[in-house]
């Protein structure tokens, strides 16, 4: 019979392959990503296609059939509004209310302006994006004027002369911008400010062609709209429910069949004939909801061997649609779903984080929205910058040390009668910790802000 440590030497194998293959995966799913990369950077930085052409080079690259290719390129972000009003409207609306307080309120009131304009301005970036024709040119197009329902304008140009209007505008106001930086002021300098006046008056003239009737919704739009809205507000809301709950136009053109047909088009979660759909509210601003769902339901840790670690953690049917709308939303990470619990209750759902390279990321975005985990957030990214660059300094291993030490404290500091002696942590030695971080050291040895 194996003895007591021949068992804890094969635990710890068995950690060791679970460990390599974990980071097997995470090799494959960063490959994974950068050939996506490369095969748009082929598709769409050389020169400008029609989409009908568009579609059939996705299909000849990605082996994929023509509907497939068109759910590729044809996708464009909702309209941001936030009860019927859009954003515009709503900024110039809490600007005005501003003006009424004082105080801690007026200051308030800045933070949720400011917060709101940092959304919007995510979601006109997502707008652009989604334009793949026009990604080479993205410089000169954001020094254009422009608004969302000119992005959507520049998203319904099909053809390649419409298209090819839009670039020569960009790239002649481009190539002005260039030779005009570092000129002195004259007459040459003036010449070239009218040519990029006239490119930027092509540019408008160009999307102007695009009539407003041309954005107008089709009844089979407004059926989706409604569907999504209503997913949104009742979840795990079925079928049927939702045919009733439809207005009368668009309950005799639809059925509980035609609804789940166009429920696995919307990318709606179904489980068990339930549906769930996170709103497009909070997916505008993912992050800042992503670290309140971290803050109140997830953990930022590292382990014994200053791994770094985060994850999201929900149960039940509704904590797994919610889990799997949430790695949608993020992009990156990796689900486990319906995980037994050590209490035999509902199944344990989770959304964790393992490479350096997601967790950086994520806790980057999440930063400033932190409340309760701010601190265990930036000893990780302080860790994960020294694993990258600063493994040989001499103070690497001690800090280490102290950053799982701080770590621990972050983790149980509200935890009564917790055994810090176990941990070997001093609790006078915590402020000292804290002090000694090594982001400033590392910041002056690159020489960041520092006037060379």
């Amino acid at each position: 019979m194996p003895t007591a440590e021949q068992y804890d030497k094969i635990s710890e194998k068995a950690k060791e392959l679970a460990e390599l293959q974990r980071r097997e995966e995470e090799v494959k799913e960063e490959a994974n990503r950068d050939a996506d990369t490369e095969i748009f950077k082929t598709l769409y930085s050389d020169f400008v296609m029609s989409e009908y052409d568009e579609i059939n080079t996705l299909c000849d690259v990605l082996k994929v059939n023509a509907s497939e290719a068109r759910k590729m390129i044809d996708e464009f972000p909702q309209e941001y509004t936030v009860e019927e009003k859009n954003i515009p409207d709503l900024i110039k609306q809490m600007r005005m209310s501003r003006r009424k307080l004082k105080g801690e309120n007026r200051d308030n009131m800045a933070k949720a302006i400011d917060t709101m304009i940092d959304a919007y301005s995510d979601h006109l970036f997502k707008c652009i994006d989604s334009i793949y024709w026009l990604a080479p040119y993205k410089n000169p197009l954001l020094k254009m004027r422009y608004n969302e329902k000119d992005l959507r304008k520049l998203h319904k140009m099909k053809t390649v002369e419409q298209r090819r209007e839009v670039v020569d505008a960009l790239c002649k106001y481009w190539e002005a911008e260039i030779e005009q930086s570092g000129m002195v002021y004259g007459k040459d300098y003036s010449v070239l400010s009218k040519e990029m006046r006239v490119a930027k008056k092509a540019f408008r003239e160009s999307i102007a062609k695009i009539t407003n009737q041309s954005l107008n919704k089709s009844k089979k739009e407004k059926q989706r709209e409604f569907i999504l809205k209503t997913v949104c507000e009742n979840h795990g809301i079925g079928a049927r429910m939702i045919h009733e709950m439809m207005p009368t136009d668009l309950h005799k053109a639809s059925s509980p069949n035609v609804i789940s047909q166009e429920i696995k088009k919307l990318g709606i979660v179904s489980v068990n004939g339930a549906f769930y759909k996170m709103p497009d509210e909070i997916k505008k601003n993912i992050w800042a909801y992503t670290a309140a769902f971290i803050d109140s339901d997830g953990y930022i840790t590292l382990d014994r061997k200053m791994n770094p670690r985060v994850g999201l953690v929900a149960t039940g049917e509704r904590g797994k649609a919610f889990m799997q709308e949430m790695y949608k939303s993020i992009g990156f990470g990796r689900m486990h779903l319906d995980q037994k619990s050590p209490q035999d209750t509902r199944l344990i759902n989770r959304l964790n984080f393992y490479s350096q390279d997601d967790v950086a990321s994520l806790l980057t975005k999440c930063l400033p929205h932190f409340r309760l985990k701010k601190g265990n957030a930036q000893l990780l990214l302080e860790l994960i910058r020294m694993k990258k660059s600063y493994k040989k300094s001499d103070w690497y291993k001690s800090r280490c040390d102290e950053i799982f030490k701080l770590m621990k404290w972050e983790n149980h500091k509200d935890h009564v009668g917790f055994d810090w002696a176990k941990e070997n942590i001093n609790l006078d030695d915590i402020q000292k910790y804290a002090d000694n971080c090594k982001m400033s050291v590392m910041d002056s040895m690159e020489q960041i802000g520092t006037v060379l």
